[in-house]
């Protein structure tokens, strides 16, 4: 078997490497875009979060509130009866 190696063929085989590389690289310009997007949301969702959590504080300071129930059920069993 005899195998030439042509002008044009190595032409259209650099070519096709360039243009492999050229959509590796739009690919991957994309794809860093899209995490910055990402990143830039949750920032925005972090800071109104903060802003919420602020006002929030600022609303209610110096007042007292009680969370949460608690089922535990005290008797009183130090007690006389008085006649």
């Amino acid at each position: 078997m005899v195998v030439e190696a042509s002008v044009t063929g190595l032409f259209r085989t650099v070519l096709i490497i360039i243009g492999v590389l050229v959509v590796l690289r739009i690919i991957g310009r994309a794809l860093i875009a899209k995490r910055n997007l990402d990143e830039e949301k949750k920032l925005k969702q972090r800071e109104r979060d903060f802003q919420k959590r602020k006002e929030f504080i600022q609303k209610n300071q110096g007042k007292t509130s009680v969370i949460g129930k608690s089922k535990i059920t005290a008797e009183d069993t130090s007690f006389e009866e008085v006649k």
